[in-house]
């Protein structure tokens, strides 16, 4: 069986929620597709994704009129999460092969053998008070008009961006002030809480059950391409070197300088480690030292 072949296979039977698998198992069948399953070595991994590295970073710019996806170049390089995470794709592929028992007797997984790229993920960037009034401005004058419920959500919520544009009206419960995500990244459900100004917008812009709370102007059954209209946000409001992901951290940080917990926080955010969370804790250190001498401050 060649990759090629093994990848339709897989992606036939394939029932997770990663939206960029297929994407990225598309690229692994350009380099690979036309090698036998039995005759990959980590060599040739290693080789592909050393090419992946030099290239530049793309980001999704919409829909051709043909229905096709238009990628755009970013001006930096992949970052190694995203090399990591095609690593880890072809490894999915490859071991899901050897549980159905479809890869040869004593096959071992090439990937196996591919060191992982040390991902920079301690560093946490979020909006000053200055920039985010800023940027909430240059928001509401965009000429998306969706765009400040988006950021604001996003702001608020700590959603990530997939969870927020697959939003559809029936996940909206304005009576109850809050938004439903039926499964996370991590394939958990998730309610989160609205704020007053973003259940302003939704009653504004309410529309059907089925239909997305961001959808495409000329394509409604797909999400609204915001990149070029968020890029000219962050313009206005001459916030740099900050990407929309950062806008989870902001929400994470805010709630850590006014003394929510890290259990708090990983709850909101849908983390099932609370090492994902303690990128936070230095924001909480007065929250802690308040708490030691409220408990502990009489003790001599």
């Amino acid at each position: 069986m060649t990759i090629r072949q093994l990848v339709d296979l897989y992606m036939a039977h394939y029932a997770g929620r990663d939206c960029t698998r297929l994407q990225r198992l598309t690229w692994w069948v350009a380099q690979l597709g036309n090698e036998r399953l039995d005759e990959v070595c980590d060599d040739q991994v290693h080789a592909a994704l050393e090419a992946l590295a030099m290239n530049a970073s793309r980001y999704f710019a919409g829909l051709d009129a043909d229905g096709k996806p238009i990628h755009k170049a970013k001006k930096k390089p992949i970052a190694p999460a995203t090399i990591n995470r095609y690593a880890a794709s072809l490894s999915a592929v490859f071991t899901w092969a050897i549980k159905r028992r479809i890869a040869p007797k004593a096959f071992d997984n090439p990937c196996r053998r591919i060191e992982r790229r040390p991902e920079n993920n301690e560093l946490t960037r979020f909006l000053s008070d200055d920039e985010r009034t800023r940027l909430l401005a240059a928001c509401r004058a965009s000429a998306w008009p969706r765009l400040y419920l988006l950021v604001l959500l996003a702001l608020t919520t700590g959603a990530r961006k997939g969870e927020l544009l697959g939003l559809r009206w029936r996940d909206v419960d304005l009576v109850q002030r809050v938004v439903h995500v039926g499964r996370s990244k991590n394939g958990d459900p998730k309610v989160l809480p609205i704020v007053a100004a973003a259940a302003e917008q939704l009653v504004e812009l309410q529309g059907r059950g089925d239909e997305l709370v961001f959808p495409s102007r000329r394509r409604p059954d797909c999400a609204y391409a915001f990149e070029p209209r968020w890029k000219a946000a962050l313009a206005v409001a001459k916030v740099k070197d900050f990407r929309f992901h950062d806008l989870r951290h902001s929400c994470a940080s805010y709630l850590a300088q006014n003394g929510a917990t890290l259990l708090e926080i990983g709850d909101l955010l849908g983390h099932r480690q609370v090492s994902m969370t303690k990128r936070y804790s230095h924001l909480a250190s007065t929250h802690r030292a308040a708490l030691v001498n409220r408990v502990l401050g009489d003790l001599r």
